[in-house]
Order: structure tokens, then sequence, then C-alpha cells
């Protein structure tokens, strides 16, 4: 039995897609009776919680008072680390965990550094994004002063993984020591089906989709402003925006100054099962996105069946294949990214076409597929934790 202590501070319906990431494979390590799971998260209320997942998984939720089910604050992640620090030291006296993985270096790369030092448990560290100096615009500042806490964690830890080659090159660019092992995102094609052929997908206003956090990384600005190129220009556009976040008033504001507010829609928050509907009625997905490790939300367009029109970022060179199954442009080319959009607007076959190829592409990309190569990892890191940790300590 190989037993590890996972450490993630949002868990589904709290957070973005490092939990929903961290669902799926939990629900794919449910088959794999040979794994026992305990998963130490964030808890929506005031109390702490607790609940079994699978046979094999139990979910233990520490309050941390979070104000927002999307974005964490300082405070917050501060909170979720100090009381997973004392849970986890709690739990791993009575269960002797194999080992620890964190779902970020920061914050849960954090408490499992401090968890190693307290109790000698080996940890591997899967980063999210924004966990990689330099990934997020908006944590600038901060860098500097988490850059030598971040290579702490990625040194001490037995393996850190990536998503994506792009994700690989940023960590090594920041600590040449690191060489982390890739393993891709994966979807579920079951839950994200395209839409049944219908002549009216042939026809009416292109409907673009772009499922993202409302914020300055994601890049969303952008698309509203290729939008309003595209209306003046006479082409029947309609986009759905779908998430929330900081800079959700400022882009609302900036639609209704250019007066293409009729042709953008703000839909919030879509619960995941409803978000499968979402994608089937769209033409394009748009991930205008400064950053990604693997876009989440691009695989299940893919699923769907969209042809992508997304930003050269972390992911790209792996899911899209320019030209075929989608179209690539640099951060805030908004000329580029409108003459692509009115490419797809003109000539429908071509966008159909496209989906089609999205859909071929995504089979390749499993969470069964996922969940092998992470077993594989939880292996070696319980057959040989001391002899792995001595190679990579500092």
């Amino acid at each position: 039995m190989i037993r590890m202590i996972m450490l993630n501070n949002e868990f589904p319906p709290l957070g973005g897609g490092t939990g929903t990431v961290n669902r799926a494979l939990l629900q794919r390590f449910a088959s794999m009776p040979d794994l026992s799971i305990d998963l130490v998260t964030s808890a929506l209320g005031t109390h702490p919680e607790q609940a079994p997942f699978a046979d094999n998984s139990t979910i233990y939720k520490v309050p941390v008072n979070n104000r927002n089910l999307h974005h964490s604050s300082n405070r917050e992640l501060l909170t979720y680390a100090a009381r997973a620090l004392r849970l986890a030291i709690t739990l791993h006296a009575a269960r002797q965990y194999d080992f620890c993985f964190a779902w970020s270096a920061v914050p849960a790369g954090g408490v499992a550094l401090a968890l190693h030092h307290l109790t000698g448990i080996p940890y591997l560290v899967r980063v999210c994004g924004p966990d990689i100096p330099g990934f997020e615009q908006r944590y600038a500042v901060l860098y500097p002063v988490l850059t030598p806490v971040i290579q702490a964690i990625w040194r001490h830890a037995v393996r850190v993984v990536a998503k994506c080659e792009r994700e690989a090159q940023m960590i090594q660019a920041v600590d040449a020591q690191i060489e982390p092992v890739l393993v891709p995102n994966g979807v579920d094609l079951d839950a994200f089906q395209p839409a049944s052929a219908s002549a009216d997908r042939m026809y009416g206003p292109l409907r673009l989709l772009c499922v993202a956090r409302l914020i300055e990384r994601k890049g969303q600005h952008h698309l509203i402003q290729a939008v309003k190129r595209l209306t003046d220009a006479g082409y029947a556009i309609e986009l759905e925006l779908v998430g929330t976040g900081d800079a959700q008033a400022q882009y609302e504001g900036l639609a209704q100054r250019l007066g293409i507010a009729q042709h953008v829609h703000f839909a919030g928050y879509v619960p995941r099962e409803e978000i499968g509907e979402r994608y089937a009625q769209a033409h394009v997905f748009v991930l205008p996105s400064y950053n990604e490790g693997m876009s989440v939300a691009t695989l299940e367009a893919m699923a769907a069946g969209l042809a992508l029109v997304v930003t050269r970022t972390g992911g790209t060179d792996e899911l899209v294949l320019s030209g075929i199954n989608g179209l690539t442009f640099d951060w805030a080319d908004i000329e580029t990214l409108t003459a692509h959009l009115q490419r797809l607007a003109t000539d429908r076959i071509l966008t159909q076409q496209m989906g089609h190829a999205s859909r071929e592409r995504a089979a390749q990309f499993s969470w069964d597929t996922a969940a092998h190569w992470y077993r594989q990892l939880f292996v070696q890191m319980s057959r040989s934790p001391a002899a792995e940790q001595d190679e990579v300590a500092v």
C-alpha cells in the first residue's frame, strides 16, 4: 500500500484549474486500490470538515475564512499554510505517509518543505504556473522576495512536476539545478462532447467562447478590442466570457465604452456540470493569455470540437497544430487576433474542420494517461525516498 498526503489550498468548488485537475486525478486514483490518499485543502466555511472522496481517499478541509470562490488572498494563503501544516503533522503521526504531494510551490510546497524538515517525509511538488517566478505579471513585485523560497522548495523536493515544455524551461531559467518531470494535463472526453452537426452552425453570428478568470494575465481585454474591430467591419460576432475575477468591472466598462456590450456576454461563474453545454454552443475557443501552464479550458474546448485561437504560451506547442486545429498569435497582438477571427468568420468550413481536428487531438490527452504517469512517480517515491532525496538535497 502506498500512503500519501496531498496538499492543495484549492479544490472544487474553490479555486480554478489546479483544483479541477486534482479532482479529476483523484477520481482516477479511486480505481487504484494500492493507493491511500489524504488530501488537505481549504474549507469554504469557518469550520473544519472531513469527508470520504472514495474508498481509498479522504478530504480534510481547514477553514481559511475564504471571501471569494475563485481567488485566495494572501491572508487566506497564509492561514491555509499554518493550519494545513498543523493538521499534516497530526495526520502523519497517525498514518506514517510514504511521501507528500504538493499541488503548488506556494503555499502547498512551503507546507511540504516545513513538514519535511519536521518529520523527514519526502515530497514532490507540481507547479501550477503562477508559482514560477516571472509567470504572472501582477506578482512582479513579489517574485524577488519569493524566488529564494521557491528555489528551496524545488531543491528539497524529490521531484518537480511541470505540465509542458514551456513550464520546464521557465523553471530551469530560474534554477538550472532543477530537472522537471513532464506530466501533461488531461481531459474527460465523455464530459465534453462536440455539438451535433446542424445547418445553423454554418450560418449566423460566429460564437466565440473564452473560459478563464477575468484577470489581466488572461487577456480578455484584447479579445474585446478584437470583437470591436470585427463588428465595425460588419462581421456578426458574439462573445461569451465564462468566469469571474478582479478585472470584471473593468472589462464590462470597456465593452460599454466601445459600444459592443450587446455582443459581449459576461456569464460569470458556471458550475462544472453545466460548462460542457457552453462549449457545445460555441464555434471558436479563444484564450489570449499572457502565460499558461497547460490550459484545462483549452483541452476541454478541444474535446468539445472547437477551433482554437490562442496565444503562443505554455502548452500551445503540445495542444495546437497551427492551421490544423487552431491558429496562434502573440500576447497583445490584437491585429493578428482580429485577422484570425475574421478568417474563421468568413470560412465556416475551415472552422468546422479545425473543430474536428481538435477533437481528434484531444484523445491524446486523457486523465487515465496522466494518472498512469503519476502512479509511476508514486511507486518511485515509495520505494526509495531516502535515496532519491539525497540526490537532490542541497
